[in-house]
């Protein structure tokens, strides 16, 4: 790719993940959503099988599972350089609202906003049609089907970090036995301008950070270097989805002393209302505590297990996918997403969103509109939002 083509591309990256940083709002699940409607059915960067499969080794991994997606697609276009142009368009318009509400707006409470309620509708007809999308090509046959239901018992019965890692595992254990005579079709050949010395230093890099770190704090009175490794080790041990993300940094901040219940939970209140990863509620967290300069120390340390991973695993992913060893497990991956997806969007996306049947009705409109009409997203959001607000004055 010559210079002015890849300036292009990563002009056209920038744009498009900070128009969905802007815009995606309902959490992991609707993220998934939103990048699937976006970079598979719209712009075809990505077939869907590929899109499984990335959205599947991402699921496994910790951290963010919809910023890693996100990440993966900047790397697969761009190079390093495009996953670090997609994360910032997808993560910055959050991190500055966040910061501002953390300096401006601290103990605000949001918590009954009708506009904010008319985004939690607009995440179920988006998750909605992402797992109609995701299903029809992901579990095309009976045995799938039933790999997906089981995960998404699994997952509704046993709300658990290590539960989501387990049916991931048993899925691909599951899929390696039922399918590991199928005879595949053509995949389609991924390459990734990351080399496979450059995907282990990034590893290395994230194991010595997650051991060496709490070594170092022990050592030194230097209290950013303590908040840095606090912001790491939430990042780095979180398993399924920005809401696990909050006990750990309840847990790492509020005894401390550096953040009040109070305050914990206004910024909560906040993190909700905005769009893009939940994780960026640490850039709330830094911001309380060390003002923007701490904000922007926190979405650094947050995100940095997250990206070291994706860059670390991107390398090998295409070459155990080819693997006809691997295909059949693979196969029982994707199907567990569609299940976890399933689970994700009955808890908490449509218990915390449908409360009343006005709820479900407007949810069916905003539905068609993106499903039937085929409205752009942004549409949709702006209409789920004036929505929300006609709706709660009444």
């Amino acid at each position: 790719m010559n210079t002015s083509r890849k300036i292009k591309t990563l002009i056209e990256l920038l744009f498009i993940s900070t128009r969905l940083g802007f815009t995606s709002f309902g959490g992991p699940a609707a993220h998934l959503g939103y990048f699937h409607e976006e970079y598979v059915r719209k712009r075809k960067w990505m077939d869907e099988k590929s899109y499984g499969d990335l959205v599947a080794l991402c699921q496994f991994l910790p951290g963010p599972a919809s910023s890693q997606v996100g990440i993966g697609i900047g790397i697969m276009r761009a190079g390093v350089l495009g996953g670090i142009v997609s994360f910032l368009g997808f993560t910055l318009p959050s991190v500055m609202v966040l910061i501002l509400f953390a300096i401006l707006l601290q103990g605000t409470d949001m918590s009954n906003a009708g506009w904010l309620h008319g985004l939690e509708i607009v995440a179920v007809a988006v998750v909605a049609h992402a797992i109609l999308g995701m299903a029809k090509k992901l579990t095309p046959d009976l045995k799938r089907k039933a790999i997906a239901l089981f995960t998404l018992v699994i997952i509704l019965l046993w709300q658990t970090a290590l539960s989501q890692v387990g049916v991931i595992l048993l899925s691909a254990l599951i899929g390696f036995l039922l399918y590991r005579h199928h005879e595949a079709g053509d995949e389609t050949v991924l390459t990734f301008p990351v080399s496979r010395r450059f995907a282990l230093i990034c590893l290395s890099i994230f194991f010595g950070l997650l051991f060496l770190l709490p070594i170092f704090r022990e050592w030194s009175t230097w209290e950013w270097l303590a908040l840095f490794d606090s912001y790491y080790r939430s990042g780095s041990l979180v398993f399924g989805g920005g809401h696990v993300v909050l006990p750990l940094l309840e847990r790492e901040f509020v005894p401390t002393g550096w953040l009040t219940e109070e305050q914990f939970l206004a910024g909560y209140a906040a993190a909700q209302a905005v769009p893009g990863p939940l994780f960026t509620f640490a850039a709330y967290i830094g911001a309380v505590i060390n003002g923007w300069k701490g904000g922007i120390l926190a979405t650094i340390a947050i995100f940095l297990p997250a990206f070291l991973l994706i860059l670390g695993t991107l390398p090998f992913w295409d070459t155990l996918r080819q693997n006809p060893k691997i295909k059949g497990a693979l196969m029982g991956v994707n199907a567990a997403v569609v299940g976890i997806l399933v689970a994700a969007f009955y808890h908490p996306i449509w218990t915390s969103s449908i409360l009343a049947p006005v709820d479900f009705a407007f949810g069916a409109i905003l539905f068609s509109m993106l499903v039937f009409w085929k409205l752009p997203p942004w549409i949709v959001v702006i209409t789920g939002s004036i929505g929300g607000f006609l709706i709660g004055m009444i």
